[in-house]
């Protein structure tokens, strides 16, 4: 069963199309993923798909209705979107944010409910920052931050979440510690996850289903196992590599071509004669 469609899909900026008769299906539980080159459309689609662009041609498909013709409110109580590197207001609290998320869910004869109180302290739970409700935004650590901003699209309590690039500009801790949480959510409680991401191995660790962008149209979309491969690599983003599986997790794991310091030079060719290639 499908969370979100894209059918037939034109999107651009004035007169410069990035998207091109494009459509693909979101599975429903799972974790997407799209991967692509710097400028291929990621985030023009994952933006469309939240209703915050709107299409030249073709249409979004959320929960089998026309995402056009649905109430913005009702559409927030569905799915929910990270844009990348949010910028919250200065001075405002953990605590303050995440109550943000209920908005959906707030009217002229509504004030602030025991539900609304329920959803933001379980996402405060979920995400490890209760115990940092009071702090300030601004002065979080880069994960942390992250991590509060996650918060306050899971007090929005929607069946699908979009992420744009969650794990940009965090170190290596936090980017896994990001990760994990997203992974957690969609294990636990059946969630709907697309993101965008750069990291190919990570994408291929992570996600049950990738997207693959170039050219304005899919390239490839599937399993990271099944479409994951050097020709993918090469076409995709015009680099040589091997691929070949993570030792921990199995996944595909792409091993870059290029130059370095190489402490092996005389073995790297017997090597990669001995890389598995998927």
């Amino acid at each position: 069963m499908e969370a979100l469609t894209a059918r037939e899909l034109t999107l651009g900026y004035g007169e410069t199309n990035i998207i091109e008769d494009l459509t693909i299906t979101i599975p429903k539980g799972e974790i997407t993923v799209f991967i692509g080159g710097n400028g291929c459309g990621k985030s023009t689609l994952l933006r469309s798909m939240a209703r915050l662009l709107k299409p030249k041609e073709g249409g979004i498909v959320l929960h089998g209705e026309d995402i056009a013709k649905i109430p913005t409110k009702e559409v927030a109580k569905k799915l929910a979107i990270l844009p990348q590197s949010p910028i919250s207001p200065e001075g405002l609290t953990v605590f303050d944010l995440v109550k943000q998320g209920r908005h959906p869910y707030k009217s002229m004869f509504k004030g602030w409910s025991d539900e609304d109180e329920r959803a933001v302290f379980g996402a405060l739970e979920a995400t490890n920052m209760f115990e940092l409700k009071d702090r300030y935004v601004d002065s979080l650590s880069g994960g942390q931050r992250q991590r509060a901003w996650i918060a306050m699209t899971l007090a929005q309590e929607t069946d699908t979440i979009l992420l744009d690039e969650p794990t940009t500009y965090l170190d290596m801790t936090h980017q896994i510690e990001i990760l994990d949480l997203l992974f957690d959510l969609n294990e636990k409680d059946n969630r709907t996850i697309v993101m965008v991401l750069h990291d190919l191995n990570l994408a291929c660790r992570y996600a049950h289903h990738i997207v693959a962008i170039k050219d304005k149209k899919v390239y490839a979309q599937g399993k990271p196992e099944e479409i994951v491969d050097c020709d993918m690599v090469s076409d995709v983003f015009q680099m040589k590599c091997d691929i070949t599986y993570d030792p921990m997790f199995g996944t595909p794991m792409c091993i870059p071509h290029g130059k370095g310091r190489c402490l092996i030079k005389n073995a790297i060719s017997e090597s990669r004669s001995k890389v598995k290639t998927i």
